[in-house]
């Protein structure tokens, strides 16, 4: 069906390609037809030389301008911007002759320009590319604005973090990773300049530029004289055009499978390595106003292990972000033992920033990646590529690393500068579940093995539960609840809270009498707690191993459902309207089945609500 729906497509696809090489084809024959005898090689190859020479210095002017024209277009948001680059586009829309009629009345010899330059710039090699420059150089700028655009900003920002200026990053990240594209477009404006007329013939008739030389042999001699004439400018546009789409990304990528060395297994001495460094602690209160969100967030932790939980949209990358300066707002504070760090760019602030996925530079090999922090300890490279099972791989690039090896070469790049803060932004959300546990589980062992404070943002309570000692619980730009893991894990703030933990058996419930809690629909569970008074609310949470089902239970219930949870079997249970997750492996509970559960005192937690 899909073939058949494409056919009119290919058929008109077809008609197009053919009349475009039907030219090419039909002046092959012309190639014995033509008046070789009669052409003036010295004038032809005159004319020849001023084309090449007037593109290369319009390509050289449109080259120095154009880059840095179009990477200013492609990261202003500004609609005066935003104009600017509609107007720089317009050549591309005039007729040639248009273009050159503008350009008479900028530096014609009438102009005020024309006069201050006694007329120079017409009839001239400077009018040649004055004019080739105006028609040309929207093919570079539009292909830098367009590679610029394309290229990842968190490349950018990750450079920031590792020590580099605004100017460094642009050499040395931005303009390498955009340059192919924007190579093509330098062969288009030379190959367009190289051709121009129109404008050029307006401006400066004379010296001949090849185009100009073509047309005026073409009026004297007629179609037989032009075949000697084309030949060169079909050869140089040929090379043009090769140039223009060449990439030299290599074309065979060697990309690691899944079962690929993906786990961080630091050696058992690696505790040696770790810097003499003071036991930091980290304090912030982030505030930033984007539009109608509000982030407004304060933690003080008392451990070096941390992670900022919440759904999609509630701040916690952006939260990441301002801790590494990578959003400016001079509201917020953030204290790394005795340094401010919020009165430092992000280039000064000795923090590793790694993005989902690693931020490495995909021109860089390995090697590079970690010679590339403006204060890279090389011995410490050494070091860490060696005991990070990375020495094999320094001459890759990042498309040939596995994921697990990519998430090493970050780790090292941050620890070649001996980085006091690791910030790890969802480093895991775009892996496969097996892959992710065995990542997460070598993370976690690295952890314990170097000084810096580490940060991961995640949505997975598992993962907060795994890599963090202490969690912040976000969501709409404002804090939950904030603690060490056990205690928010065990005694959630709210249900809200409760919800983004992913936790069971959690609820709202009101004291009875000392030692018992209604739980809902009139549901009385007795509680090892007796510390409440009567009609007091509470939140409440019932062990999943408390929960029992026996012939013997004192609730009557029916199954709603089953699960499996990491290979663990689970039955969700409706006792009076409330819903229980019990572990158990008896295969004769299924959907619709009634059942008599018990429930033990001891497993009954109550706590006040916000606390």
């Amino acid at each position: 069906m899909t073939r058949t729906a494409a056919q009119p497509l290919l058929w008109v696809a077809a008609l197009l390609a053919v009349y475009l090489c039907a030219p090419f084809i039909a002046s092959v024959p012309q190639l014995g037809a033509a008046d070789w005898a009669n052409v003036d090689w010295r004038a032809t190859w005159s004319a020849v030389g001023v084309s090449a020479a007037s593109a290369s210095a319009a390509s050289l002017a449109i080259l120095l301008g154009g880059v840095p024209l179009g990477y200013f277009l492609a990261r202003s948001k500004s609609r005066k911007v935003a104009l600017l680059g509609f107007i720089v586009q317009l050549p591309l829309a005039l007729p040639p002759l248009t273009s050159g009629v503008l350009l008479l009345f900028l530096v014609g010899p009438y102009s005020w320009v024309g006069r201050f330059t006694g007329g120079r710039l017409t009839d001239s090699f400077a009018g040649i590319v004055l004019a080739e420059i105006f028609v040309a150089a929207p093919f570079l700028i539009i292909a830098a604005k367009s590679a610029f655009a394309a290229v990842d900003p968190v490349l950018d920002d990750v450079a920031a973090t590792l020590g580099h200026h605004a100017g460094s990053r642009f050499f040395r990240v931005m303009l390498p990773v955009a340059w192919p594209a924007i190579r093509a477009g330098l062969a288009l404006a030379w190959l367009r300049a190289f051709g121009e007329f129109g404008a050029t013939v307006m401006v400066a008739y004379h010296p001949y530029s090849l185009p100009v030389y073509t047309y005026v042999v073409f009026g004297g001699q007629g179609l037989p004289a032009m075949m000697p004439l084309l030949l060169p400018t079909l050869a140089i546009a040929i090379v043009c055009a090769a140039l223009s789409i060449y990439s030299g990304r290599s074309a065979a990528a060697i990309e690691q499978t899944e079962n690929g060395d993906d786990t961080l297994e630091p050696r058992a001495d690696l505790a040696a390595s770790r810097a003499e460094t003071p036991d930091l602690r980290l304090a912030f209160h982030l505030r930033r106003q984007l539009g109608a969100f509000a982030l407004d967030i304060a933690w003080a932790p008392a451990t070096r292990r941390l992670a900022i939980i919440g759904p999609s949209g509630s701040g916690k990358s952006l939260a990441l972000r301002l801790i590494a300066g990578l959003e400016p707002n001079a509201s917020s504070s953030v204290q790394l033992g005795a340094t401010d760090l919020s009165t430092l760019p992000p280039e000064r602030r000795q923090i590793g920033y790694m993005p989902q996925d690693y931020g490495l530079f995909p021109h860089m090999t390995v090697a590079q990646q970690l010679a590339f922090p403006v204060d890279a300890d090389m011995a410490s490279a050494r070091y860490w590529l060696d005991h990070l099972g990375l020495t094999q791989l320094v001459a890759r690039l990042p498309h040939q690393l596995s994921f697990g090896q990519r998430q090493r070469v970050a780790l090292a790049r941050a620890l070649t500068r001996h980085s006091e803060l690791l910030l790890f932004d969802e480093p895991f959300a775009a892996l496969d579940t097996p892959r992710r546990r065995r990542l997460q589980q070598s993370l976690r062992r690295l952890q314990r093995e170097i000084a810096a404070v580490t940060i991961i943002v995640t949505h997975d309570p598992d993962e907060a539960a795994l890599l963090a000692d202490e969690v912040l619980v976000v969501e709409q730009g404002h804090v939950l609840q904030a603690g060490f893991i056990d205690s928010v894990f065990e005694r959630p703030a709210s249900m809200r809270v409760a919800e983004l933990l992913g936790l069971h058996n959690v609820g709202e419930g009101v004291v009875t009498a000392p030692g018992q809690v209604e739980i809902g629909n009139g549901l009385v569970l007795e509680t090892g707690d007796r510390g409440f008074a009567a009609g007091q609310r509470v939140m409440w949470r019932v062990s999943s191993h408390a929960v029992v089902i026996s012939p013997d239970g004192a609730y009557s219930g029916v199954v709603e459902g089953v699960e499996l949870r990491r290979g663990e079997r689970y039955v969700r249970v409706d006792i009076a309207g409330v819903r229980f997750d019990i572990p158990s492996e008896d295969a004769r509970l299924r959907e619709g089945t009634e059942c008599r559960v018990g429930i033990f005192a001891s497993g009954v937690l109550i706590w006040d609500r916000g606390v």
